[in-house]
Formats: C-alpha cells, structure tokens, sequence
C-alpha cells in the first residue's frame, strides 16, 4: 500500500482518506464474497477492483487485477491474497489513526 499516493490526492485531509479507506474496507468484503471465476461478471468484477485499488494506493491489487484481465480465472488466488494483504495494510492504517 502507497499511502502517501492517497494522502496527497486528498490534500493531507487525514478524515477524506480515512472514509475513502473506510469505503474501500467495505467494498474489499463484498468483493472477497463474490470472486468467483465461475460467476457470470467475474471480468467486470476484476475490472472494479483494479481500478479501485489503483485509485487507493493499493498498486499490487492493481497488479495482480490487470494480470487476472489477460490471464484469466486462475489469476483468482493471488488476486484473492493480494485484496487481504491490501485489506489488513489498510486496517492497520485506519486503527494508527492516519499516520503512516
């Protein structure tokens, strides 16, 4: 995680980066749950969540995404390790209060 990417697109405002991570915790859940390659909008999914992730710092979710775009559902597992590591880097932001 590239903190620092979202601090200083937010300006330092340590509250928008708190909710936008707070946002992207919620979403990192609802996407766990539904990355299925069997699922009929897996692609689109993937899609979602590179560029999310991209957007909050989370460089190599973004990685493993866009390789999951070429190389297809059995991209899945480092797609499905890349969210937790992305999502546990950001829980322990969040409970340090901001300060990276």
């Amino acid at each position: 995680m590239d903190f620092g990417y979202l601090e200083d697109f937010a300006a330092g405002d340590r509250r928008v980066v708190g909710e936008v991570l707070a946002l992207f915790l919620e979403q990192a859940g609802a996407w766990s749950a539904s990355l299925d390659p069997a699922a009929p909008g897996w692609r689109d999914l993937i899609h979602t969540m590179k560029g999310a992730s991209r957007g909050v710092g989370a460089f190599r979710l973004g990685d493993a995404c866009a390789s999951a775009e070429t190389e297809g559902p059995s991209a899945t597992p480092a797609v499905r390790a890349a969210l937790e590591a992305a999502a546990g880097e950001i829980s322990a932001y969040l409970a340090r209060g901001q300060s990276a």
